[in-house]
C-alpha cells in the first residue's frame, strides 16, 4: 500500500491557485470582490504571506505566492487585476503541481 504524502505548501498553492482563478473570472471575480468591499483582496494577501512562509520551509519555489502577494496590492485596478489573477493562478498551480524538498522527504520516510 503506497501512502500519498503532500506538504502543506503545495495544498495552500492548490487552494490559493484556486481561488486566484475565480477571481479571474471577468464579472464573477469582479462581483466577489466588489460584493465584499474588496476584503477577498486582503484575505488572499494574507494567505499568499502564509503560502510562502510554508514554501519557504518546504523548499518549493516562491515565485507564485511573491505574485499573489503584488497581485493582492494592485487587484484594485478593474483590468490589471483580472489578468494578474489569472496569470497568478496559473504560476501557483504549475509550482503547485511540481514536488518539493518536504515532499521528496515524505516519500523516501514511507518508501
Amino acid at each position: 500500500m503506497e501512502v500519498i504524502s503532500i506538504s502543506i505548501s503545495r495544498i495552500l498553492k492548490w487552494t490559493t491557485g484556486a481561488c486566484e482563478a475565480v477571481l479571474g473570472v471577468p464579472l464573477l471575480g469582479a462581483a466577489i470582490i466588489l460584493g465584499f468591499l474588496w476584503f477577498p483582496l486582503a484575505i488572499m494577501l494574507v494567505l499568499h504571506i502564509v503560502t510562502l512562509v510554508f514554501t519557504i520551509k518546504d523548499g518549493g519555489s516562491p515565485i507564485g505566492s511573491i505574485l499573489g502577494i503584488v497581485t493582492s496590492c494592485i487587484a484594485w485596478i478593474p483590468f490589471v487585476g483580472m489578468i494578474m489573477h489569472i496569470i497568478t493562478a496559473i504560476f501557483l498551480m504549475i509550482n503547485a503541481a511540481k514536488t518539493d524538498r518536504a515532499t521528496e522527504e515524505n516519500k523516501t520516510r514511507y518508501a
